[in-house]
């Protein structure tokens, strides 16, 4: 029997505008569903980089929106006189409940802001900013909850050209005044899938400065390109991105192990007239717009009668027939599509997930 592996740290980001969904998706959505007794930290996403300074993303849906008992984190209604509503209280909350959960803001914005906000005369005036707004508490009037978020994580996506030299200062004065507010507080980092994405910056610094750098290993393909293929393989034989190959590659970069974070999509993307040709992989098609979360593709899943055990990944789904969409599965990645003749999706599930 192999031994046990050290802990891995499980990573979720929550998404801000989920309360706008037909079903809306809420903090107590992670209560119901167990999630939060396995994640070690949330990444709320999202806080604003706008004008010069950090900023509420949505106040209603931050700390506005009065939830009902039903849709509460203690199943008590919020006041409609209350201060402070709307996600914050819940996520203060759930913290309550499950006191080992980090909570990070996820700062994000466009590339021009960021960009703005990193230049030497501005980078101090604009963390303190970030520093005021969510890590003191100070919310709005008589609103200040400090200690709610526990860090930042850092989204530019992505420091170009002359840009990039400004990269690494901006995350080191995140760090220098987060160390003197609080020792302890987390500063991560979301990186593209490869280090030649930043210029000039000092990457070989870069996991000195920041605590976990969360690598985007998704999204390798998509409906930018109406050539169909996998969303995150875990490595591939084709010129497609990996997991694997960004993980090397940051690795190369000087980033040590023990900080990366390897990203998964809880979504995929599809196609539509897609030729029936090594059942609709690497095939052109019509990409079909937007991302869909898993609850929806696992809906189209059809059960194969086939040989062998569900775990059994070197058994070959049987050639495409008109019907149901069929349940492919790459051999190397082990990798799930869906092919039904016309349709394609691809997707993580359980089994890809777990290698």
């Amino acid at each position: 029997t192999p031994a046990p592996l050290p802990h891995r740290l499980l990573v979720g980001y929550f998404p801000q505008w989920g309360l706008y969904d037909d079903t809306p998706y809420t903090v107590k959505a992670l209560v119901d569903s167990k999630a939060a007794e396995l994640l070690d930290q949330i990444n709320y996403a999202q806080g604003f980089v706008t004008g010069g300074r950090c900023s509420i993303a949505d106040p209603n849906a931050d700390v506005d929106h009065t939830y009902a008992a039903e849709a509460s984190v203690d199943g008590s209604p919020d006041s409609p006189e209350a201060s402070l509503r709307g996600n914050f209280h819940q996520l203060a909350e759930l913290k309550r409940m499950y006191p080992h959960l980090r909570i990070l803001i996820s700062l994000e914005g466009r590339a021009s802001d960021f960009a703005a906000d990193a230049q030497p005369e501005q980078r101090a005036a604009f963390v303190a900013s970030c520093v005021d707004l969510f890590l003191k508490g100070n919310f709005k009037a008589q609103a200040s909850v400090p200690g709610l978020f526990d860090g930042i994580d850092l989204d530019w996506e992505f420091p170009r050209d002359a840009d990039s030299a400004n990269y690494l200062p901006l995350l080191s004065e995140f760090r220098r005044q987060m160390d003197a507010l609080k020792p302890g507080l987390v500063l991560s980092v979301a990186l593209g899938p490869s280090p030649r994405m930043y210029g000039d910056a000092d990457i070989s610094a870069l996991g000195g400065v920041v605590d976990e750098a969360g690598l985007m290993t998704y999204d390798f393909n998509g409906p930018w390109s109406t050539t169909t293929g996998l969303i995150a393989p875990l490595s591939s034989k084709s010129d497609d991105g990996s997991v694997e190959r960004s993980v090397s590659a940051w690795k190369a970069a000087g980033i040590p192990s023990e900080k990366l974070l390897i990203g998964l999509p809880f979504y995929g993307y599809g196609w539509k007239q897609v030729t029936d040709t090594n059942h609709g992989f690497g095939q052109d098609g019509r990409p079909i717009r937007g991302d869909h979360p898993y609850r929806s593709i696992e809906k189209l899943i059809t059960p194969l009668d086939r040989p062998g055990s569900p775990d059994d990944l070197s058994v070959t789904a049987p050639d495409q027939l008109p019907g149901p969409p069929v349940l492919y599965r790459d051999p190397v990645s082990h990798a799930p599509w869906l092919f039904d003749g016309d349709s394609f999706w691809t997707y993580e599930d359980a089994i890809s997930i777990r290698f």
